[in-house]
């Protein structure tokens, strides 16, 4: 019964508010308005009487619990690795005559940096003995 009150009070109120109703109630007054909601009332009644016998209710759909077979699974093959071509030999030396370059740095955490490296000059010439005495002179004299 709360279901057929609240259809007939909706359907009252959106007559009221329809344009046709708003329409006739400022032309010829608020019978014609009132007719209008009766009009509608008649007509529509079935289907609110319908409604009223026969409520839906929207239950969700309900399924049989799924049976999962166990399949054995399958197999994959590993992807073949191939690892990545050796980076050539970086060459860190370049020796010439008067000293070398040397390359620090691996050009990937630490920037590549050449630095000279000069040889160490040579050792100076052996000191020059002094010359031997000729065959006959008198020995030199000590030094004390």
């Amino acid at each position: 019964m709360k279901k057929l009150i609240a259809v007939v009070m909706l359907s009252v109120m959106l007559a009221a508010v329809s344009p046709l109703a708003t329409h006739a109630s400022e032309a010829a007054g608020s019978e014609v308005a009132l007719g209008v909601i009766a009009a509608f009332s008649i007509v529509t009644w079935p289907f609110w009487a319908l409604a009223a016998a026969y409520p839906v209710t929207a239950y969700p759909p309900t399924y049989p619990t799924p049976v999962y077979a166990t399949a054995p699974a399958p197999y994959y093959a590993a992807p073949a690795y191939t690892p990545a071509p050796a980076t050539p030999a970086v060459q860190r030396e370049i020796i010439y005559a008067h000293g070398r370059h040397v390359l620090y740095g691996d050009g990937v955490t630490t920037a590549y940096r050449w630095v000279w490296v000069a040889n160490p000059p040579p050792p100076p010439p052996p000191a020059i003995a002094p010359p031997a005495p000729a065959p006959g002179a008198p020995p030199p004299p000590p030094t004390n």
